[in-house]
């Protein structure tokens, strides 16, 4: 149900109490007689898929249906998130995703009065291949629970019932991404531009930590903590 994660966290007591303390804020859909949506924001290499698929298995252990989906199957093709160049700030910051097909793919089929029937990518970021995967269905007691980068962006943000924002410092992220995708570690180095400064866009211009219900640092990953907010 989930994309592979972001990172290989190590198991901890610590790491599970975060968890949980993070799930037991989700509002219950049965309270509320509709689906609710969860969305785990960050900086690239923060964490977020492994972080949301946690905090989507303690809400299955609490006795939630959820339904996990990620924002890197909402890419655009790549003649466009390229379009203003390969290594383009800019380009990743407003060109990247389809926001909407993420919206009415994904997002209002959760609303109220939605459909409830979903689909979970629309192309597949690899092989620049449009995907065109059958509807699911959802109920009125999903919780749905969305990772991505630029989640809290002004065209997302209003729609999050609970929203947790991954705060983890550039030098951490990129050497952890040197691990898994084999890029430079150095947060300073010319091929890691588009996503320094294309984040530093997104921090400027939406401020994801002040939007978050809940702001996580995630830097040690067996110790993650909640900052409270001020």
């Amino acid at each position: 149900m989930s994309a592979p994660s972001d990172t290989a966290p190590t198991a901890s007591v610590a790491r599970l109490a975060v968890v949980r303390d993070v799930a037991a804020g989700v509002p219950d859909p049965r309270a509320l007689g509709r689906p609710v949506l969860v969305g785990v924001d960050g900086g690239d290499g923060a964490g977020k898929t492994t972080f949301a698929d946690e905090l989507a298995a303690e809400l299955y252990r609490s006795g939630r249906h959820v339904v996990r989906v990620g924002v890197d199957g909402f890419h655009r093709p790549r003649e466009e998130r390229y379009r203003r160049g390969r290594h383009s700030p800019e380009g990743y910051w407003t060109d990247a995703y389809d926001y909407d097909a993420l919206r009415t793919e994904v997002l209002e089929p959760f609303a109220p009065g939605g459909s409830r029937r979903f689909r979970r990518a629309v192309r597949d970021v690899r092989t620049d291949i449009a995907l065109h995967l059958p509807r699911e269905a959802g109920t009125d007691r999903t919780v749905l629970v969305v990772d991505g980068v630029f989640l809290l962006r002004d065209e997302l943000a209003a729609w999050w019932d609970f929203s947790v924002y991954l705060d983890v410092d550039f030098a951490e992220t990129f050497a952890r991404m040197s691990v898994r995708d084999g890029s430079p570690s150095d947060p300073t180095h010319p091929a890691n531009a588009r996503y320094v400064e294309g984040q530093r866009l997104y921090l400027a211009a939406c401020r994801p930590a002040a939007r978050a219900t809940v702001v996580v640092d995630n830097r040690d990953l067996a110790h993650p903590r909640v900052v409270p907010h001020t």
